[in-house]
């Protein structure tokens, strides 16, 4: 069943500050997604990697109310356009386009959702974004795009182990709103092409995330309970489901009022909104008794051997909004606060953050640690708030235990699933380092600890079960090692290069090996932390590595590295002989190592060489053609004369013995002048046929030749096929169709063969076939006289129509019958006209066939 597919931005062509296309990889009613840099050029594009080759149903982008690009084209690719394996590069393919309109209709004050059904399979799908609608309020000449969504299904490989498991998709908060009933279409699994709802962009741009996640908990025990056929158990889950889509939009609604009253400093309304909605949540779960609906259902006609053990059960808003934690005390239950304030810290909790609580003060950290996911992102912005606003000339000592108070908050958030709060602890820590530090002037070791208590952190989370989180982990990652103030210390790559651990899970295995090689082009080797020791040792090693990922962008580091480095690279590499290539991996290495210095790879060799010894045998073939066409126009001249002397020389004696007065003999002509004002290829004689009269009747008049229509040059019918496939100007344009063997224009071709309309070929021993009428008849070169020129051959010879009449040219004596004069062949003409294609002119202007 097509389901959401995740996804990582590749990269883009530009973004105003703010408003990176990163942000695409989002999906909640805050966020703003990506907008063009001001006055940009045109096109606009940005490249997404979907974590998994798969076969794409359905695109759904969401407009900017006002900076709206005329048109969107989409493309699709297996892999990105430049060297893995340096001989098997792709491009991108397009897919097609859509429009989008202006929005007069509405004042520019809505967005559009776009939703673009397709089927296509690949992992790379590039965005081309044209100029934009102009309107009074993109004064900039912008295009933004605030969301995209793909759905899609994995594509089989073949192999059961590059299949990927559900646990890759993006949980982005989607979901449908209908005005139809969502809750009873989220259970139509049984259909092949059937799209969820949840699914789809529109509900999660209007949803509370933490409703989001209860509908799909909820509707997965809908599916469950019909399944088994607990119908009372499933009616009351979906009319849960729809009561809490209204609540979600609601809460959604709350949510960006809130955060528009912060923009504007209206703090007060802020604080009204906040508790608006907690209140309102509150209410709501408590009417829909969310936790009995949610708790697993009795266990009944089940044996009792098979009945899972009992176990500790959390309740499922707590359970999956509570972070990660060690040696949990259950006996510690919190105690309730005030309404919309968060809950009092426990007897652990408080003994574990009381360092941060002298600093801080426990209300700042009690919000840190509530059990409401809300609370802990609103302490996280408090906390940045607090610390951009402190004052200068504050005390150094009580400026490293705020950052040290901030830091312990920080790297506790950053184990954080919920999203909105991970995003929060990376906000608030990257303007610690690179605003309050600097401001206050701390020491390089403040920025040391900075990162040395979060980056261990990070790397975990970028091995995360959540393919978003793994997302926006590795990427601030990448962004904090750039930082100058983060760089010059050399932490990071420092981390990146420690070996591999054998039972480090799959994802933190790609995500370590991807960052390496990101930041490595990024930083290169020297003085940041990566050298070229460290680097080939982590890489070499990762080549052995269980997931082919992993090894696959191991070579490519190594090539990379070659380009740099060139022969530093060998010392940490087997010999290149033959028992090293039959490993795959290092074959592919030395030929990258080749394609790099210029040298033929062993594959090009061998191409070559075969190139080589194919051009030899058909030059020797096209030569021994042509000796034996100009032996066979021979002979056919010399049997022509001899069956024309024959039946004069009969005429001749039977005339004689009637006693009839003979002619006088006509004179010889001699044998070095037979050929003049003959067409050797028709074998019309004429007396126009002068130098210049024989190139005007090979130009436009003889039967047997024809022009081709691309390169304008005369050749003869009967090979106009192996013309166009290897002689003509335009030949790079055909192709051989295996049924009829005749050439086709290579746009036309795969059409002309999925017809199969074309009249099949014979063998060349059996029959000739006709370029023109496309018709098999008999083999040999006379053969082909009768069919161009007999009244009952070609159908299709356009020549045919000009010929007028044939008016009896007379022969000398001794030489047969005459041949006629076919067409206007002595008309004049006013320049050189070219001899016809294949054929040889040679002195004494005797014509002879290639």
């Amino acid at each position: 069943m097509p389901h959401k597919i995740g996804f990582v931005v590749v990269s883009s062509s530009g973004h105003e500050d703010g408003f990176s296309a990163r942000e695409l990889m989002i999906h909640a009613p805050t966020v703003s997604g990506w907008r063009s840099p001001r006055f940009c050029q045109f096109p606009q594009e940005i490249v997404l990697q979907m974590v998994e080759r798969c076969r794409i149903r359905k695109l759904q982008l969401l407009a900017h109310q006002y900076m709206i690009p005329s048109k969107v084209e989409f493309y699709i690719s297996e892999s990105l356009p430049e060297y893995f394996v340096p001989y098997q590069a792709e491009r991108f393919r397009r897919l097609g386009y859509v429009s989008l309109c202006d929005n007069e209709k509405t004042g520019c004050k809505a967005r559009e959702l776009k939703s673009v059904y397709v089927d296509a399979v690949g992992q790379f799908l590039k965005l081309i974004f044209h100029e934009n609608h102009v309107n009074k309020y993109n004064i900039y000449n912008q295009v933004a795009l605030v969301a995209v969504n793909i759905i899609g299904d994995p594509a089989d490989f073949g192999d059961e182990s590059n299949i990927t498991s559900r646990e890759k998709l993006i949980d982005h908060y989607l979901g449908q709103h209908s005005s139809e009933d969502p809750a009873l279409e989220g259970t139509c699994t049984g259909k092949s092409d059937y799209i969820s709802p949840l699914d789809d962009l529109a509900f999660d741009m209007y949803q509370d995330p933490e409703v989001a996640q209860i509908i799909r908990k909820l509707d997965e025990r809908k599916r469950e309970a019909v399944q088994k056929e607990r119908y009372d158990y499933a009616k009351k889950l979906k009319q849960a489901i729809a009561d809490l889509q209204k609540v979600g939009e609601r809460l959604g609604r709350y949510e960006v009022e809130k955060r528009c009253a912060v923009e504007k400093e209206d703090y007060d309304l802020a604080k009204e909104k906040k508790q608006q909605m907690e209140q309102f949540r509150n209410q709501v779960y408590e009417q829909l008794q969310l936790h009995s609906l949610v708790d697993a259902e009795p266990l009944q006609s089940v044996p009792y051997d098979e009945r899972p053990l009992p176990a500790t059960r959390k309740q499922p808003a707590a359970a999956a909004l509570e972070p990660e934690k060690s040696d949990s005390d259950v006996s510690e239950a919190p105690k309730r606060g005030a309404a919309g304030e968060p809950e009092p810290l426990t007897e652990k909790a408080l003994r574990e953050a009381s360092p941060a609580v002298d600093v801080l003060g426990e209300s700042l950290v009690a919000g840190a640690y509530s059990k409401t996911w809300s609370y802990r992102e609103d302490a996280l912005l408090a906390l940045y708030k607090q610390l951009m606003e402190t004052p200068a000339g504050t005390p150094k000592e009580e400026l490293k235990s705020m950052l040290r108070a901030s830091i312990f908050l920080v790297r506790r958030a950053i184990r954080d699933i919920v999203t909105p709060v991970f995003q929060a602890s990376l906000k608030l820590l990257k303007m610690i380092i690179t605003q309050y530090i600097p401001k206050h002037k701390l020491s390089k070791l403040e920025t040391a600890h900075c990162v040395e208590r979060t980056i261990p952190v990070l790397l975990t989370r970028t091995g995360d079960s959540s393919a978003r989180l793994r997302v926006i982990a590795s990427n601030f990652i990448q962004e904090m090692a750039l930082f100058k103030e983060v760089r010059s210390l050399q932490i990071i790559p420092s981390y990146l290069v420690q070996p591999l651990k054998a039972n480090c899970s799959t994802h933190l295995a790609m995500s370590q090996m991807s960052l390496l090689a990101r930041l490595l082009k990024d930083l290169g080797t020297g003085t940041t932390g990566f050298t070229i020791d460290n680097v080939m040792k982590f890489s070499v090693s990762a080549l052995e590595h269980r997931v082919y990922e992993v090894r696959e962008t191991a070579v490519r580091v190594i090539l990379d590295m070659y380009k740099q480095h060139r022969a530093f690279i060998l010392e940490y590499l087997p010999p290149d002989d033959s028992t090293t290539r039959k490993n795959v991996l290092y074959k592919t290495i030395f030929e990258g190592f080749a394609k790099i210095d210029g040298r033929p790879t062993d594959a090009e060799i061998r191409a070559q060489k075969k190139a080589a010894t194919e051009e030899a045998e058909k030059r020797k073939k096209d030569e021994i053609k042509a000796l034996q066409g100009q032996l066979a126009a021979l002979k056919d001249i010399q049997a022509e004369a001899q069956g024309k002397e024959g039946p004069s020389l009969e005429v001749e004696s039977q005339d004689t013995q009637e006693g009839k007065a003979a002619p006088p003999p006509a004179p010889e002509i001699p044998d070095n002048h037979y050929l003049d004002n003959l067409c050797i290829f028709c074998g019309e004689r004429s007396e126009s046929f002068t130098e210049e009269g024989l190139d005007l009747h090979y130009w436009k008049h003889c039967l047997m030749l024809t022009r081709c229509t691309h390169c304008k040059q005369v050749v003869e019918i009967s090979s106009l096929t192996e013309h166009l496939l290897t002689e003509c100007d335009k030949k790079d344009g055909f192709g051989k169709c295996y049924r009829c063997s005749e050439a086709i224009l290579k746009e036309e071709l795969p059409r002309h063969i999925k017809t199969k309309e074309c009249n099949p070929a014979k063998p060349e021993k059996l029959a000739n076939r006709c370029p023109l009428c496309h018709e098999n008849f008999s083999p040999g070169e006379e053969a082909w006289k009768v069919h161009l020129m007999g009244p009952a051959g070609c159908t299709m010879n356009l020549r045919k129509t000009h010929v007028l009449h044939k008016v009896p040219a007379p022969l000398p004596a001794g030489r047969g019958t005459a041949v006629t004069k076919t067409g206007t062949s002595g008309s004049k003409v006013g320049s050189k006209i070219p001899t016809p294609k294949g054929l040889n002119k040679s002195s004494g202007r005797t014509y002879t066939k290639r």
